[in-house]
């Protein structure tokens, strides 16, 4: 078996036993080399921590690369124009900006996420917390995903940006986040693109006639101050915003559900003690990240050992396989140790795209745990979940629970 068949045969990311555990894979990818030519999605695979680490901070890569190259230029086609509504919407996105219009766009979206600003979050967020975890005791159980996962970062996020309480409205933004996100998947099919189409459409729409509410009657909210800022175009506007939420709730759904099937299949709680939770929630995140893989385009050549990957080429940066490193985390990264002090884990990037949300979800993944471990000390689990079929963005279905 040569290189190019062992990587096939290691990374099968449409296999679902591969995304129910993909680890004994990214083992064989470190063993192997630092970078892998992966022809299904021709992408070159970087499955070590160092690697990862240095290439989020390296600008010789780029989420997009149509602020230095055409399409032509780069050797890439454009992309179908029957998905224009997804990719407008997509590219005027914080996430997928560089060069000046990122860090115009970031400077201005971070005022929303100080340290300040999320401190006072705090109660809100507890608050919310303690009620959803409420409900799920009162019933004596249920889907962690469906009752409390979900909800809490969603209503969150809905807060901030000023949606209001309206089951009708508020109901509609996860459906299309989820059909979005879709196309975050590798290869994705052309049903997958429809409804991001779809989506894109519908939830640009929406915004826009909320926009005109807040015009109209502004509030103390992220969309009325968005508003306020010349220097944003309505689409830049509205590109945030669909950003917000998307990125706003993966990692706390995902991280508190994988967090606790992985706590359920180790038979372990984490000390409710603040400190000690923070820690084990770090160590959650490390263990068992919700983005498995993040993408970037190859902007001038780089060198990764005796492999040159060249300009126009696309790398997959394997978070999964970083965040398990030994090189990085010692003969215990593939154990789960819930007091692991020291742990750069890549889970919400670096650079300057690292995470603008991640100190909100760090507030929202702490006050779900420590309302579950209160209220639902005895929390059990009452089925085997089964994982989605995504594995970028890698979750399960649903965690059926009892108290």
């Amino acid at each position: 078996m040569d290189a190019a068949d062992s990587v096939d045969a290691a990374f099968d990311p449409w296999s679902p036993g591969f995304v129910a555990d993909p680890y004994p894979a990214y083992e064989r990818l470190r063993a192997a080399g630092r970078a892998h030519w992966y022809a299904p999605t021709r992408q070159w695979l970087i499955p070590h921590h160092e690697d990862v680490s240095a290439l989020l901070r390296d600008r010789r890569l780029g989420r997009t690369y149509t602020h230095r190259f055409s399409h032509e230029e780069f050797g890439r086609e454009a992309p179908d124009a029957a998905h224009e509504p997804f990719h407008t919407l997509n590219d005027h996105g914080l996430l997928d900006l560089e060069g000046a219009d990122h860090a115009r766009i970031r400077r201005l979206v971070s005022k929303a996420f100080t340290p300040r600003t999320v401190e006072n979050l705090a109660p809100t967020v507890r608050r919310l917390a303690a009620e959803l975890v409420g409900g799920l005791v009162a019933n004596g159980g249920g889907d962690l995903l469906a009752t409390v996962a979900e909800p809490l970062p969603v209503a969150v996020i809905a807060e901030m940006l000023g949606v209001p309480e309206d089951a009708e409205e508020r109901g509609r933004l996860r459906p299309w986040s989820a059909d979005i996100c879709g196309m975050f998947e590798l290869n994705p099919s052309e049903e997958t693109a429809r409804r991001a189409v779809r989506a894109s459409i519908e939830f640009s729409d929406y915004l826009r006639e909320l926009m005109a509410r807040r015009r109209k009657d502004p509030g103390d909210d992220l969309i009325s101050g968005l508003l306020g800022v010349a220097e944003l175009t309505e689409q830049e506007t509205i590109s945030t915003c669909v950003l917000l939420l998307n990125a706003g709730h993966e990692a706390t759904v995902n991280t508190t559900v994988n967090g606790w099937w992985t706590l359920f299949r180790h038979g372990v709680r984490p000390d409710p003690d603040p400190e000690k939770l923070s820690t084990a929630v770090e160590e959650l995140l490390r263990y068992d990240t919700p983005l498995q893989m993040f993408e970037r385009w190859v902007l001038d050549d780089i060198e990764l050992g005796d492999v040159v990957i060249p300009r126009g080429a696309e790398v997959a940066l394997l978070f999964g396989s970083a965040n398990r490193d030994p090189a990085r985390f010692g003969p215990t990264a593939d154990a789960l140790d819930l007091e692991r002090a020291d742990n750069p884990h890549v889970t919400f990037g670096a650079g300057i795209h690292y995470c603008l949300g991640a100190p909100l979800a760090r507030l929202e993944l702490g006050a779900v745990f420590a309302e579950l471990l209160r209220q639902a000390p005895g929390l059990r689990l009452v089925a085997e979940p089964e994982w989605k079929p995504g594995y970028v963005i890698r979750g399960l279905r649903e965690l059926l629970v009892e108290v």
